[in-house]
């Protein structure tokens, strides 16, 4: 089995990738993880021990990460390689804005929409951090990651929704609601 969540900052991607690898015994991935592993220390950074990061990509250093990412994208070029040999052993789930696009095999891909206003708040009260603040670096990061790939890869992320199995509006449903829809279409 191979799982792809996908979704813009605070859509839920990242708690729902981690709620269904604890429900269905699956080791989760996260590609932003892995990806600001390799910006310390390298390509070569072995995903089992990398750990999930919590409010780093809301800094001052992350913004200056995105900089370098736009003017040298070797790092998520080098990134989405290693994660398409992560897909293609399967048993995995995914939280990746790249693979449900690039990764060509068998996966169910879900992608977890919200609006701006709803990620930053969710957010800024997961980080304790300022609405106003979040919900301009929301849409700063946003518009951003989307010129990045289309950039890369020509595709416009959040706006071809052919790929996914099912893209679902988080803005009024609850975690725990959307990892029951998501496990009700897994099962179907």
């Amino acid at each position: 089995m191979l799982l792809i969540i996908s979704g813009f900052a605070g859509s839920g991607k990242s708690s729902l990738a981690d709620s269904l690898g604890k429900k269905l015994g699956i080791k989760v991935v996260h590609a932003s993880a892995i990806l600001k592993e390799m910006k310390k220390s390298g390509i070569d950074v072995d995903h089992e021990s990398v750990e999930k990061s919590k409010d780093w990509w809301e800094s001052e250093e992350a913004k200056k990460f995105m900089k370098q990412r736009q003017d040298d994208p070797s790092l998520d070029i080098a990134l989405d390689k290693k994660l398409i040999g992560i897909a293609e052993k399967g048993n995995i789930i995914l939280d990746s804005w790249t693979m449900p696009y690039l990764y060509k095999g068998k996966a169910f891909k879900v992608w977890l929409n919200a609006s701006a206003e709803v990620r930053a708040k969710r957010v800024s009260e997961r980080d304790n951090l300022e609405y106003g603040e979040v919900l301009t670096k929301i849409k700063a990061r946003d518009n951003e990651t989307k010129a990045l790939y289309q950039r890369l890869y020509n595709f416009t992320m959040g706006e071809n929704l052919k790929v996914f199995n099912l893209a679902l509006n988080t803005d009024e449903l609850t975690q725990k609601k959307v990892l029951e829809k998501v496990l009700k279409e897994i099962r179907e």
